[in-house]
C-alpha cells in the first residue's frame, strides 16, 4: 500500500539480531563519522544501543577514526570467512578511511578521493558525446531558438500542477509495485510513503527506515514533468532504492545476520551500485515498448491540457519517449562539471556556463544541478548516477536478455562491489 504523508521512522517491536564484532565496529565507525559529516549515514535500522552508545560518548577525533577504519580492515581476513562479505567490507572501509583522512587534514586530490570512495575511477566524458546528443534533440525539436529554450518550451507542456501530483505519484507507485512483485517478488510487510518537499538540492530522495519501509520525498523546487515521473518512481521506489533496501534488509540483515547492511553510508562503493541499480530500474518497470502508452496515461491522470486531444497526446508522448535517450545522455555532464569545479578549480560561473552551453540546461536547472555539485556531501556523490548505471548496464548486457532479470535480482539482494560487476575489456 502507499500513502502520501510523512510518517516517523519505524521502530516498532522488530527484533534486531546482535551484530558480530566486525559488523558492530563497522556500524560504530559509520555513526561516529556521521557526527563529523552530517548526512553520511543515509539510514540506520540496526541495534538502537549502538546509536545510543555513540550519541552519549565524547566525539572521536577524525585521526582516531581513520586509524579505526584501517584497524578494522586489517581484521577482515581473520574474522570474516565469506569472500563476498569480506570484499564488500574492505572497500566500504577504504571509503570511510579516505573520508576520515580528509577530515583529519590529509585529503587526497579530488579525483583520487572520489576513486577511493567508490572503488571506481570516473572518466571525463568527451564533450563530443554531448554534442551528438544535442544534435539528436535538435533534429527532434527543430527551430530557430536556442536548444535550451526549445527544450524549456517543450517541457512546459508536461508540467503537473502540484495539487494533482500526489494522486498521479500514488497511482504510478502502485503500478510499478505490481510490476516489481511479478518480476522480483516483494518482502513481507514492505511499504512506501511519499511526500512533497521543497528547499533540497536533489529531485527526490528515498529514506529507508527499516522494517521494510521507506519515505520518499519528491522535491518541487523545480516543476515536475509528467515524463519525469516514470524514471523518478522507478528510481526511488520499484524496483529501485526502496525495493533494494527492503530486500537487503530481509536477505542480508535478517536472514544472513550481516548487520553491517543495517547502516547505509553515503560516498561509499555501495552507493555506486545502488544508484546504478535505481537508474536501470526503469528498464524493468516501464519497458520501452510500452512507454508511450504509459506517458499518455500519465498525461490523462494529470489532467494536462494536451490530454484532451488523444491524437495530440499520443504524438507528444511518442516524441517525449524519443527524447529520453539523448536527454539522458546530456544529464551525464554533471560528472564533467564536478571535475571542472573541484579537480580543475574552475569558478562557479564558468561551470554554470558549461552546464548551460554544453549541457543545454536552462539557467534555473543548471543552477540547481550546480547546487548539488557544490554541496559538501554531494560534491563527491555526483558521479554515482551516470557511472553506476554505465557500470551495471555493461554487466547486465554482458549476458543474454533472458538472464538479465536474474542478474538485476542479484543486485537487489547481494553485497556486490564495483569490481565484482566490472566487465573485462
Amino acid at each position: 500500500m502507499t500513502a502520501l504523508e510523512r510518517v516517523p521512522a519505524v521502530g516498532g517491536t522488530r527484533t534486531v539480531p546482535a551484530p558480530d564484532p566486525i559488523a558492530r565496529d563497522y556500524i560504530l565507525l559509520g555513526l561516529r563519522l556521521d557526527q563529523h559529516i552530517p548526512g553520511l549515514v543515509d539510514g540506520f535500522f540496526g541495534p538502537a544501543d549502538l546509536k545510543a552508545t555513540v550519541d552519549m560518548a565524547q566525539l572521536r577525533a577524525p585521526a582516531r577514526l581513520r586509524a579505526d577504519a584501517a584497524a578494522l580492515r586489517d581484521r577482515l581476513p581473520a574474522e570474516v570467512i565469506e569472500p563476498d562479505r569480506r570484499a564488500w567490507l574492505d572497500l566500504q572501509l577504504v571509503a570511510l578511511e579516505t573520508q576520515a583522512a580528509a577530515l583529519a587534514g590529509d585529503p587526497l586530490p579530488y579525483l583520487e578521493h572520489v576513486t577511493r570512495c567508490f572503488a571506481y575511477a570516473p572518466p571525463r566524458i568527451p564533450d563530443a558525446r554531448f554534442e551528438t546528443a544535442a544534435a539528436t534533440i535538435d533534429g527532434l525539436l527543430p527551430g530557430d531558438a536556442p536548444l535550451a529554450d526549445r527544450l524549456s518550451a517543450w517541457d512546459a507542456r508536461f508540467v503537473i500542477d502540484v495539487d494533482r501530483l500526489p494522486a498521479v505519484v500514488e497511482w504510478l507507485v502502485g503500478r510499478f509495485r505490481a510490476t516489481a512483485e511479478g518480476a522480483f517478488g516483494l518482502p513481507d510487510g514492505e511499504d512506501v510513503r511519499v511526500s512533497l518537499v521543497t528547499g533540497q538540492p536533489w529531485s527526490a530522495y528515498d529514506w529507508f527506515d527499516g522494517g521494510r519501509r521507506s519515505r520518499i520525498d519528491v522535491n518541487t523546487d523545480l516543476p515536475v514533468r509528467a515524463t519525469d515521473l516514470i524514471g523518478l518512481v522507478a528510481h526511488e521506489a520499484y524496483p529501485g532504492h526502496h525495493l533494494e533496501h527492503a530486500w537487503k534488509e530481509a536477505e542480508l540483515v535478517d536472514r544472513a545476520g550481516r548487520l553491517e547492511s543495517s547502516i547505509l553510508l553515503i560516498n561509499t562503493p555501495e552507493c555506486l551500485i545502488s544508484e546504478g541499480l535505481a537508474d536501470l530500474g526503469v528498464r524493468f518497470a516501464a519497458p520501452t515498448a510500452g512507454r508511450v502508452d504509459l506517458v499518455v496515461e500519465i498525461l490523462e491522470r494529470a489532467r494536462l491540457p494536451i490530454a484532451t486531444d488523444p491524437a495530440a497526446a499520443r504524438e507528444a508522448a511518442t516524441l517525449a519517449v524519443a527524447l529520453d535517450e539523448p536527454r539522458h545522455a546530456l544529464s551525464s555532464i554533471r560528472g564533467n562539471a564536478a571535475l571542472l569545479r573541484h579537480a580543475e578549480g574552475r569558478s562557479h560561473d564558468e561551470v554554470l556556463g558549461y552546464l548551460m552551453e554544453v549541457g543545454r540546461y536552462s539557467s534555473d536547472v543548471a543552477a540547481k544541478r550546480l547546487e548539488f555539485i557544490e554541496h559538501p556531501l554531494w560534491r563527491t556523490y555526483v558521479f554515482v548516477y551516470a557511472e553506476g548505471e554505465a557500470l551495471l548496464g555493461r554487466w547486465l548486457d554482458a549476458v543474454p536478455e533472458s538472464e538479465r532479470l536474474a542478474r538485476f535480482d542479484r543486485v537487489l539482494r547481494e553485497q556486490l562491489t564495483p569490481p565484482a560487476v566490472t566487465v573485462p575489456g
